[in-house]
This record gives C-alpha cells, sequence and structure tokens, in this order.
C-alpha cells in the first residue's frame, strides 16, 4: 500500500551520495575516525543539529556511500564501538576497476565536464558507462537490503543519477529525492551524450518522487531534454510519467549562516584577520579560494587581474592578491595540467609587475582551516569569485554571511549558481577580462556605506534561506509530491468498487462502450497514417464486439475513409471525425448535413499553411469536414508559440458557425455544434442501456464526458485535469482493461484512478 506519512513523520531518512561524510586513518595502534568538512556533509549536519527549526524528525539517519578505507579499517573500527558521528554510517566498498570507470571514468570525465558546459573535456567511453551502471547497480542492492517501510531515500548528484530507478524497480511504494549539485545543461549540450545514456540518465532520475536542482534555469533544461529526449510533458513543475506525477523544483542549496556570521568574532579567526592585516601592511586585499577544477576559471580571474595592473599603474604596490587552490582529483590528467598552467601564468604575472618590496600574487595550493578561510573573507576587500560554470558556489554565500562588519565588495560569475540570489554583487562575465578588470577597480572604488548596503541585502537573504530552510523545504515538497501522486495514482478504488463495476458489467443486457482511438487505443504517432491499429487492437474490439449486449462505438477525430479502412470489417460502429459522419448498423454512412461549410476551407487552409511554413515539422491534414494542423513533431516551445499564435488568428478568420480547437498537439477547426458530446449523447439515448462506457485522452473527449456525466463511467487516458470520474496512466493500461471485460471469470488487474478533480469540476 502506498506510504500515508503525517507531514512530520519518517521512520529513517537515508543520505546517499558517492562519498561518505567521514574518513578512518589509523594512529598508531587505533582507528580514528575524521568527519569531512565537504559542503554536503557539514549541510546536512546543520540542519540535523537544529531540530528547533525544522519540520522533521526522523528516528535515525543512514548514510550509505563509497568507501576509500579498507574493510578491515572498518571491521576494526566497528569492534571498538566508538560512535560515527553525526549519522549512521553504511559504507559500500566497489570493485578497484568499477569505482575507477565509474568515479574518475563516467562521472568526472563525462558528466562533470558536459555538465558544466566543458564538451571538448568529455570523454564518451562505453567501458566508463557500464561501470557506471555497475557502481549504481552495487547501491540499489544494497538499500533494497536496508530499506524498511516509511524510510525516506534522499539520493545526492550526478554520480547516482540512476539510482532513483533502480530503487523505484526494488521498492514500488518508497518516498525517493533526488538532488543535483551540478547544472543540468542545455538540451543542445545535454543531446551530445550518446542515446542509450542520456535516455538512460533521465530514466534514472525520474524514478524520484522530487528532483531538486538549484535554479530555475537548471529546471526548465531538465524538463526540455524530458520532452525532446523522451517524449514526457511537464506542467507546472510536474512530469507526467506513466501512473505517476514527479515534481521537478529549485531548491538553492545554501549555507549555515550562524555559523559563518559568528566566525567573525572567533578568537582564532580575529587573531588570523589581525596577522593578515600585519602582513598587507595597509594594502588593499582581494581574495578568491576555490578547488582545482578548470571549471573555476582560475586562468580567466589571473588573466582579468593582470588586465587590471596593466590599466592601472597606480595601484601597483599598494594592493595584493591571494589565490588559495584546493588540490582535487589529481588523479585525473587534465587537473594536473590546470595546476601547471596556473602556476606558470602566477609566474609569469609576479615576474612582469613584482618589485623587491611587493608581490601583486600570493598563490596557495592547499586547503584551509575553517578560522584560516573566515579570516581571509573578514580581512578582504574584495572576493573575487568567477567560475566559468559553477552549480552554485557556497564560497560567495560564505563571504557574504562572514562579514558581521558589513563592509566588503563580492565580484561574482554571472552564471554561478548563486548569482541568481545575489544579484547586489557585481555580477561579471567570467571569460571578459576587461569586465573583470573594471569590476575590480568600481569595488576598489565603492562606498563603505554602499558595500554596507548590498552586504545587508544579500546577508537577509541567505540568512531566511539558509541551509536548514533548504533541506527542509525539500523533504516538505517531497512528502507533497509523494501526496499528490496517492491522488494520481494508478490503483483501484477498492475491492467494493472494482467487484460492482466489473458484476455491473456482467449483469448488464445493454452495453454501450464509446472508444476514442489515438491516444486511447493506439499510442500517438509521429504522423497519423503510422498509428494503425495492432492485431491485439482489433482482436479485442472483434471480442467485444462479438458479445450480443455489447454495442462499440469508435468515436475519433478521424476521417470517415481511414476509419472504414481500418475497421470496416468489424461489427462495430464507426463516428468519424468528432461527429460529422456516423457509419450505421448497415454499414452506409450518414453525414451532418450542418458539418459542411465548404465557403470556409479556403482562408482557413491559408492560415495553417503559414503556420507550417513557419514551423518545420508541422503539417495540415486535411479531413472532409474539418482541418487540423498537427505540432507533435517539432519543438516544443516552437510548437507551442506557433499554435497560441494560429489560434488568434484562427479566431479571427472564423465566425459564430467555426470552432477552434486546442487539442493534444493539434489545432482543429469544425463546425460549431459537432462535437463527441453530441453524438454521444444521442448515441447513449437511442436505446436503454444499463451501461455504458466512455473512454478518451483529449480535451475533444472531455465533452462526451460532460454529456455522460450523470450516466456513464467514464475514463480519462493521462493525468491531465478531467471531467471524467477515473483515469488510466496511458494506452497499454487502457487494453488490459478493456481485456478484462473479455474474460470475467478472471480477476482484473488493471487499476483505476479516482479523479481528483471530479469533485470540484
Amino acid at each position: 500500500m502506498p506510504m500515508n506519512l503525517p507531514p512530520n513523520s519518517m521512520k529513517r531518512l537515508f543520505i546517499i551520495s558517492n562519498r561518505l561524510p567521514i574518513q578512518l586513518v589509523r594512529q598508531e595502534s587505533t582507528v580514528q575516525l575524521l568527519e569531512s568538512a565537504g559542503g554536503l556533509a557539514t549541510a546536512l549536519k546543520s540542519y540535523l543539529q537544529a531540530q528547533d527549526r525544522s519540520s522533521f524528525e526522523p528516528d535515525e539517519v543512514v548514510w550509505v556511500g563509497n568507501a576509500d578505507f579498507s574493510r578491515e579499517l572498518w571491521e576494526e573500527f566497528q569492534q571498538s564501538k566508538r560512535s560515527t558521528g553525526t549519522f549512521k554510517i553504511e559504507p559500500l566498498w566497489l570493485d578497484d576497476d568499477v569505482n575507477d570507470g565509474f568515479y574518475n571514468g563516467l562521472s568526472n570525465s563525462t558528466i562533470w565536464p558536459l555538465f558544466h558546459y566543458f564538451p571538448s573535456f568529455a570523454e564518451f567511453k562505453e567501458p566508463n558507462w557500464q561501470a557506471y551502471q555497475q557502481a549504481n547497480t552495487v547501491f540499489a542492492d544494497r538499500l533494497a537490503e536496508l530499506y524498511q517501510p516509511d524510510d525516506v531515500l534522499w539520493v545526492q548528484d550526478y554520480h547516482l543519477m540512476l539510482l532513483p530507478a533502480m530503487l523505484r524497480e526494488r521498492c514500488p511504494e518508497a518516498t525517493i529525492g533526488f538532488f543535483l549539485h551540478i547544472p543540468f545543461p542545455s538540451f543542445e549540450v545535454y543531446r551530445m551524450l550518446p542515446n542509450r545514456w542520456r535516455e538512460g540518465l533521465l530514466q534514472g532520475m525520474l524514478g524520484a518522487d522530487l528532483i531538486g536542482f538549484h535554479t530555475n534555469d537548471y529546471v526548465q533544461h531538465f524538463e526540455k531534454s524530458v520532452q525532446r529526449l523522451l517524449g514526457i510533458e511537464s506542467k507546472l513543475r510536474f512530469v507526467q510519467i506513466p501512473n505517476r506525477p514527479v515534481r521537478v523544483d529549485l531548491f538553492p542549496i545554501s549555507i549555515d549562516y550562524e555559523r559563518f556570521n559568528s566566525s567573525y568574532r572567533l578568537p582564532g579567526v580575529m587573531a588570523e584577520r589581525e596577522a593578515i592585516h600585519q602582513q598587507l601592511q595597509g594594502n588593499k586585499l582581494l581574495f578568491s579560494v576555490d578547488r582545482l577544477d578548470y571549471t573555476k576559471g582560475v586562468l580567466n580571474r589571473l588573466q582579468g587581474y593582470e588586465k587590471f595592473l596593466e590599466n592601472h599603474p597606480e595601484w601597483h604596490g599598494k594592493i595584493n592578491f591571494v589565490m588559495v587552490v584546493v588540490p582535487s582529483r589529481s588523479e585525473i590528467t587534465s587537473y594536473g595540467e590546470r595546476k601547471q598552467m596556473i602556476e606558470e601564468n602566477i609566474g609569469r604575472i609576479n615576474g612582469r609587475f613584482a618589485t623587491v618590496s611587493w608581490q601583486p600574487l600570493v598563490y596557495q595550493y592547499r586547503s584551509l582551516s575553517f578560522e584560516q578561510l573566515c579570516a581571509y573573507y573578514t580581512a578582504c576587500d574584495v572576493a573575487l569569485i568567477t567560475p566559468i560554470r559553477d552549480g552554485m558556489n557556497l564560497v560567495a554565500k560564505e563571504f557574504i554571511a562572514s562579514r558581521q562588519d558589513e563592509q566588503g565588495v563580492l565580484i561574482l560569475s554571472e552564471v554561478a549558481g548563486a548569482a541568481a540570489e545575489l544579484g547586489e554583487a557585481l555580477l561579471i562575465n567570467p571569460t571578459d577580462r576587461v569586465g573583470m578588470a573594471l569590476a575590480i577597480e568600481e569595488a576598489l572604488s565603492m562606498p563603505v556605506k554602499t558595500q554596507a548596503e548590498r552586504i545587508k541585502r544579500m546577508q537577509t537573504r541567505i540568512r531566511e534561506y539558509d541551509v536548514v530552510q533548504w533541506a527542509d523545504d525539500f523533504l516538505t515538497q517531497l512528502f507533497n509530491a509523494k501526496a499528490q501522486q496517492n491522488q494520481w495514482e494508478v490503483r483501484l478504488l477498492n475491492v467494493a468498487l472494482r467487484k460492482e463495476l466489473m458484476d455491473n458489467y456482467q449483469k448488464a443486457q445493454k452495453r454501450l462502450l464509446l472508444l476514442d482511438y489515438d491516444g486511447t487505443l493506439v499510442p500517438f504517432a509521429k504522423f497519423p497514417d503510422l498509428a494503425r491499429p495492432s492485431e491485439r487492437v482489433i482482436e479485442l474490439l472483434s471480442e467485444l464486439a462479438n458479445v450480443p449486449q455489447n454495442r462499440i462505438v469508435i468515436i475519433s477525430g478521424r476521417d470517415k475513409k481511414t476509419l472504414e479502412n481500418w475497421f470496416g470489417s468489424l461489427s462495430i460502429q464507426l463516428v468519424a471525425e468528432h461527429g460529422a459522419a456516423v457509419r450505421l448498423p448497415d454499414g452506409n454512412w450518414q453525414e451532418n448535413p450542418e458539418a459542411f461549410l465548404p465557403e470556409w476551407r479556403s482562408n482557413i487552409q491559408q492560415a495553417m499553411n503559414l503556420a507550417v511554413q513557419r514551423c518545420p515539422g508541422t503539417f495540415v491534414e486535411e479531413k472532409t469536414h474539418s482541418l487540423a494542423w498537427h505540432y507533435r513533431n517539432t519543438g516544443a516551445d516552437l510548437g507551442f508559440a506557433q499554435s497560441r499564435e494560429l489560434i488568434d488568428t484562427l479566431h479571427g478568420l472564423t465566425g459564430h458557425q467555426l470552432q477552434v480547437i486546442d487539442g493534444n498537439k493539434v489545432v482543429e477547426v469544425r463546425v460549431t455544434g459537432v462535437d463527441k458530446g453530441s453524438v454521444a449523447s444521442r448515441l447513449a439515448s437511442d436505446d436503454q442501456y444499463d451501461f455504458i462506457l466512455a473512454i478518451g485522452d483529449d480535451r475533444t473527449d472531455e465533452d462526451m464526458f460532460r454529456t455522460l456525466a450523470d450516466r456513464a463511467i467514464t475514463i480519462k487516458v493521462g493525468q491531465q485535469k478531467t471531467l471524467a470520474r477515473y483515469s488510466l496512466p496511458d494506452t497499454g493500461a487502457v487494453l488490459s482493461f478493456l481485456q478484462r471485460f473479455t474474460s470475467m471469470d478472471t480477476p482484473p488487474n488493471v487499476e483505476l484512478t479516482p479523479n481528483p478533480h471530479l469533485a470540484s469540476a
């Protein structure tokens, strides 16, 4: 059964990431545990320690990750029965070759560069993809062993993009969240991945109930890729996959604001800051700190500073730039090469501008302690944070939070995720050396009052949405997404109602089954002619039609010639073009005279043809009584925009006699009053039916649902808002559902969803 958690209850919270938040090291005869200072570990630790501000209090927090210590060391540590700190630890050990292909290979030599817009750095090696799949499978298998009902699984970052779907397969009812801590690239960049990889990663992420990103741009890029590659639409931040909607939203990760703000007066920070000021001897301080990574824009930053020194000789001897580069991924060749280039440029710039008494650049290749980091944050006049691409960049937020003195200027890359929140910073293009030099000049001359005004506004924003609020927001929306799924989930109402529905069918002496075609009995195809009925559809309709009590009607927007060609041999009734023509029981077609107005076609067709010229991939379908412009085969954004323009044009061309229908990737014009509702009502009134079933997927079927609301079982295919009583996820579920009527002795296994909008419709 689906989980139905109270709003502030969970059994255990599983944090799942590639790396664990601890390290084990041997010191003499004992094994020591060191807690990680990494961003995610620190963020979640801060969240869990602020339970007075959070809405959730799990019984236990379990961190599952890839261990960088041996099994023997772990077993020895466990025997000591000492605490693992804030989190219960569940380590995994990957085979060395698998780990190399998974971590150094696909994760950091393919996904990382590509998602940060460095496609020339990306490698596309099949063994790495296989290793990535294997590593994610190891995680999934272990978590399936650990999982218990009411546990919450929160998967972190790009190393584990396949994991949510693997967990969904193993634990179908689980509450699963996924958060991507790096950018999600535009579709044109993402599509550079091989077909199987790019579709597999998207489907993997869609195994979650909630997918989180840092910014709205990343959300939109993801939705666009899902639409273009998987053909799945998203509406109102929900991706409508079969069986359930997946929530997609932005949650800009933040920091422990109070920790950094209060650091200003820590004795260790004050002492370090005083030492820095003494060394500066009155010079202005420019400061930056980054991991060693080509995405951080260190070389561009050096060139921007060099341009500033070229343009402003009056600052020579009066400013120092302290650049700290933290070692990272030294085992990857491109990182070692990047370090060499950075050091060569630093040597060149110092050689060009330094004097006996002044060195413009001070370079440190090392990690900083918390006290040292905060001392530099609070001692500098300008923080220069200019990544070429960054998912968020918490350094910018740390700098702002630490400035209890409300002084200092932040120069920030406009393509860092943090730029969306820190608009009072001096935002620059990180590749623009001249622009960077101008920003440094502006920062150094900014009045103290202006600095304080900007800092205070940014501090307010970070304080109100700190790391506690970030985690709380994500978990709240995760439970909300699950609750939304429980409203839409494809399941039987209950055993009694299921039995009642089938019993009513079996007892009925006269039954009417009204079935739409495209999107109901067959999936949509690229072109209408390709959506031919399968053998299964023909056999199923034939079996239903051969039951004496049944009257089967295909009620479609298709033209009569096509319907006759496909279904003419069956003992079923056909309704073409939404009711413009009806095939009588004797096989003859009866035209609706009101549906034929030949004088309107020319202007309408001209407008639609113009839309085809403006929107490649679209086409016009000519029917006897209507015209339809299809835009299923063009880009979603372009097609939708053009459809709005066409609809506006058509409304100007049509009078009260014509109706413009905004359908599922189609705009259709037909005569007013000719619709599925009218013909369905007429068919339902032909006889004394004691069982009426109507199934459809499109907006045109809503007319049918409306007119039959009080006397039929109405079912919507898909998960859009509808007047139908129930819903089924897709055409496969429809066929399985109808199959049950041909074998009443077999208990039905296709489940219906109660329509949550019916009560309010």
